[in-house]
Formats: structure tokens, sequence, C-alpha cells
């Protein structure tokens, strides 16, 4: 299939620069997208890029990311209402790493015929002198064009203006889209609907500059049914590092997707073939409380990003919350999945060797030793998801989870988590 058909087919294209585009890939041609290392792990916004990406090397062609080191340094000022605090260069070297640790796993580097390749712009920018930049390269943009620009037209007109910083910064993306010109032979850049004038530029320098002809394809920004963007900036940022983002919070994100977005990410976000993406909006059509297409989606995200390991945990973590068992949990991942639930701080001897009723009222989960008896005699307490056996029953340092908590829970939801000082 032409990749623009498939990108179509999935929601995941805006625009093209040339009608010629289609008929140019049905030959292999090379595509590169950016990545901006604002922070050390790239998150679920970026991960629409990343499934462009996947999409063109699936139907073979090359495709290179390209992680900003230099242009990370200026800010992209697409889409934001204010300047960016500016990086130092030890953090987008840092940042650089991380991202390039998320790439390796979602694009094939080993293919056989098309691998695909990672690159950064500092390579080239950053040997570039300030003089010799304006005379190769700044002489060939126009004011006009430049001022022009969605993205400078508004924040002009706002209270925050825009610095000559990052004013230069569609210069700088231009300049990226000339050196993989040369050097890789790319004629396609693609990236989301907010960076049409980036791209167009780049394309306009590769025709003053090299008289060859270039190409850009934008993708939808994605957004939920209330038209809120994922990303860091907007606070909804799910990142793709598990140190950020947790298995279970990732897996929960994309489960508790709302009924009108579920359809929709499954196109964007997975490669779930579109006559499953049909039956499972056809079930979700006809039994909506079942969540079926919600949980295809989070297990397709979660095993994506996080593996079967993740996905695993993820769904373990989930059962907890049901009453399942949370044998092989660790403490740092019970105090995620039970963050928004009531706590308490009680010392190690307020705790080991107690009798249950007593930590029971310690804890504030019963109002007294009589509730927490007529608890347990209808087989309603629980230490860790296992029903408490008897009023006689102690808690022992085993049951203390990494030496540091306990979970309570009376009922079938009502939980009390214990720290242990």
């Amino acid at each position: 299939m032409n990749v623009v058909t498939l990108l179509k087919d999935r929601g995941l294209f805006e625009d093209m620069t040339s009608p010629d585009l289609p008929k140019v890939l049905e030959s292999p041609c090379t595509v590169y997208a950016g990545f901006d290392p604002s922070s050390d792990s790239l998150q679920a916004g970026n991960y629409v890029t990343i499934m462009v990406l996947r999409h063109f090397q699936r139907c073979g062609h090359k495709v290179i990311a390209l992680v900003g080191g230099a242009t990370g340094m200026i800010g992209d000022p697409s889409g934001k209402d204010a300047e960016r605090a500016l990086l130092d260069e030890e953090t987008v070297i840092r940042n650089t790493e991380g991202i390039r640790e998320n790439l390796s796993r979602f694009l094939d580097f080993d293919h056989p015929t098309a691998p695909a390749k990672l690159v950064n712009n500092m390579d080239w920018l950053g040997a570039y002198g300030f003089i010799t930049f304006l005379r190769d390269v700044g002489k060939h943009f126009r004011m006009g064009a430049m001022l022009g620009r969605e993205s400078v037209q508004r924040r002009l007109a706002g209270d925050s203006g825009m610095s000559y910083t990052e004013f230069s910064y569609q210069m700088l993306q231009a300049y990226d889209f000339l050196e993989l010109r040369n050097r890789e032979e790319c004629i396609i850049q693609v990236g989301g609907s907010d960076q049409w004038g980036n791209i167009t530029a780049g394309i306009e320098l590769i025709r003053r500059l090299n008289g060859k002809q270039a190409y850009g394809l934008t993708v939808p920004l994605i957004c939920d049914n209330q038209g809120q963007k994922f990303g860091k900036s907007e606070g909804n940022a799910m990142f793709l590092d598990a140190s950020k983002t947790s298995q279970y919070d990732f897996y929960q994100f994309f489960l508790r997707s709302e009924d009108a977005d579920v359809i929709r990410f499954l196109k964007v976000f997975t490669e779930v073939p579109l006559d499953d993406i049909e039956a499972l909006a056809e079930e979700h059509g006809s039994h909506p409380e079942r969540r079926v297409a919600h949980k295809r989606l989070a297990e397709e995200m979660t095993r994506a990003v996080h593996g079967e390991a993740g996905l695993s945990m993820a769904q373990a973590a989930t059962g907890v919350l049901f009453g399942e068992s949370m044998q092989g949990l660790k403490a740092e991942q019970l105090l995620g999945i039970f963050a928004d639930v009531p706590s308490c701080e009680l010392t190690h001897d307020d705790v080991s060797g107690q009798n249950i009723l007593d930590v029971a009222l310690r804890s504030g989960l019963c109002k007294s030793k009589g509730d927490a008896r007529r608890l347990i005699q209808n087989g309603g307490l629980y230490l860790n998801n296992d029903r408490v056996s008897g009023v006689e029953q102690s808690v022992s340092d085993s049951d203390i989870i990494d030496g540091c908590l306990l979970v309570l829970k009376s009922g079938k939801r009502n939980y009390r988590l214990v720290r242990i000082s």
C-alpha cells in the first residue's frame, strides 16, 4: 500500500506540500522527522511521529530520526505562547541520549534493506560559525516570509513577543533538511501540522541552493475529544520511560480513554489491522460496558512501549485494585497504584507483631476494635488483599512489603495505605 493512503486511513495525514508526493512514494524514498530533546524521554505525543516513521519503514522507505542536539538549545517556538527555558549543553546531551534509547525500541535499525538511521544536528550545526551561517544560509531567507509564519504572528500579537533566538529557529530546521538532502538524499520531511512553516522553509532552501525537489508531509496534532493535546506543557504527558511514567499509569491512561476517542486512538497509536479495529468499533457500539476496545488499546500501547513484561506488570497492578494478589509487586509500584488512597504513617513497633485489630484501629480504617472484629467475622477485612482469617491474626514482618508498606482494605474498595517508618 502507498504510505500516504495508509496514513490517511489511520488518521495520520493532515497535508502535503505537493500533490505529486503519492506518485513519488511509489518508489523507495528517504524520509526524516525531528525530535526535540527538551526532556530525557519522549512521550505519547511524540509517539504519533514515531508511528508515522514506522509506517514509512514498513512500506519500504528508509527513515531517519533526527535528534536536535543543536536546535534543542534554541527551542522551537511552534505552538508555544511563551519562550521556552533555554537548556544548557550538558542537559541537552543527557536528554539526547535518553531519546536515542527511546527511538531504538521502535525503529528497525537492523532492517536488511532499509535500516533506520539516527542523526544529531549538533554534528553539523555545532561547527557552523555565526558569520558563515548568515552569509551561506541566512541570505536566502526573506523577512516577509519569516514574519508571516503563523507561530511568529501569534507570538508577536501576544504580550511575550518573540526573541531573535526563537525567530532564528526556522532557519536552523530548514538547514537540517538541506543537510540531510545532501548527506542522505533525504527528500521528505514529516512533522506535526504546526511544523508546516519550518518544513516549507527547508524545501525552499533546498530549491534555492541545490535546485532540487523536496517534499513535506504533516500529521494532525492528536488531541482528545476535548481538544487537549498530549504533551508536557499541557500537563498530561505520558512518558515512554518507566522511571517517569510507570507501566501501570501508562496502561491506565489509555484504558481510561473516552469512548469518543478510543477507536481513533487505536488507528493512530497502534498497528492493529483496520479490519480488527472495525470489529472492535462494532462491539464497542453494541456493548460499551465491556470496554473491549479500551483494553485492546491499553494492551497494545503498553506492550509496544514496555514489552510483555511491562504489560504483565501493568495488568497485575490493575488487578490489585480489584482484589487480586499483590505477589511480586514492589512497594514503589504499590505506592503508584494507591496514590489517591487515604494513607497513614505508623512505626514498625506499631505494626510488627501486633494484633490486626489494633493495626486496623491505629490506621484509621476502623473506628473501633469492635468495628474491626465485626468486619473480620463477616469476612470483610483484608491485609495486602488477603482476607484476614480471624480476630487472633497478627501482622508479621513478612506481611510488611519491602519493610515499609501495608495495604488494608475493608469491603471491596475501601483501602487504607499504611506507611511504616
